[in-house]
């Protein structure tokens, strides 16, 4: 399996705009993290701050962008859609694996480091051009419609998972990391993401 890392360094895409308060809630303890339905209340909570932040937006609104460089709301929820997906796949790959649960030791970075880092947009990073998205969508309706498809498979695939997700270890540059942080990851992405879409609505030109 890629590790999800890395591949963190190709999605992510570069934005200038920066100081914007965090919204979207995180775990705050290690004990939490390990809880499966403290994750499953994590991608509540991310889902439902999306929801509420393009609730209502109008296409215009939706296809709004503060500089030439920059993306709109619809591409940001064209990349996170897609983003989750491929994700997913890559983690269920992993755990389709058998357990390598001897190397649960080269684990370094806690899952508050891994969420915290994956949310921290004061560092920026540019998609390559391969999934640079398009910006279809033209109302949150259509966007959260494939969003929630997307994220009932995940949750319930970790509601029905009998894998100790702990037990699946790969290799990243950041070091080793396991099935339940790759979990938190794509969650993590999402809550990123969610942070961009604020900050484009807090642009002066954003359209009323």
């Amino acid at each position: 399996m890629k590790n999800f890392v890395l591949i963190l360094a190709v999605f992510l895409f570069f934005s200038s705009y920066t100081g914007v308060t965090q919204t979207v809630q995180t775990l705050k303890t290690e004990e939490s993290y390990n809880d499966k339905a403290a994750l499953l209340k994590y991608y509540e909570e991310t889902a439902k701050e999306l929801e509420n932040k393009i609730k209502g937006l109008s296409e215009v609104q939706l296809k709004f962008k503060p500089s030439e460089e920059s993306w709109s709301i619809s591409q940001c929820l064209e990349h996170i859609i897609a983003t989750e997906k491929m994700l997913f796949g890559m983690t269920k790959e992993l755990l389709e694996k058998p357990e390598n649960a001897e190397r649960r030791s080269e684990i370094t970075v806690t899952d508050e480091q891994l969420v915290s880092g994956m949310t921290d947009r004061s560092t920026k990073y540019k998609a390559s051009a391969e999934i640079q998205p398009e910006g279809t969508y033209t109302s949150p309706q259509e966007a959260l419609k494939d969003f929630k498809e997307q994220r009932e498979e995940i949750q319930s695939f970790i509601k029905n998972s009998k894998a100790n997700m702990r037990n699946y270890i790969s290799d990243s540059p950041a070091g080793a990391v396991d099935g339940h942080q790759s979990l938190l990851f794509i969650a993590g992405h999402t809550a990123r993401h969610t942070k961009q879409i604020e900050e484009i609505i807090s642009q002066p030109a954003f359209p009323n």
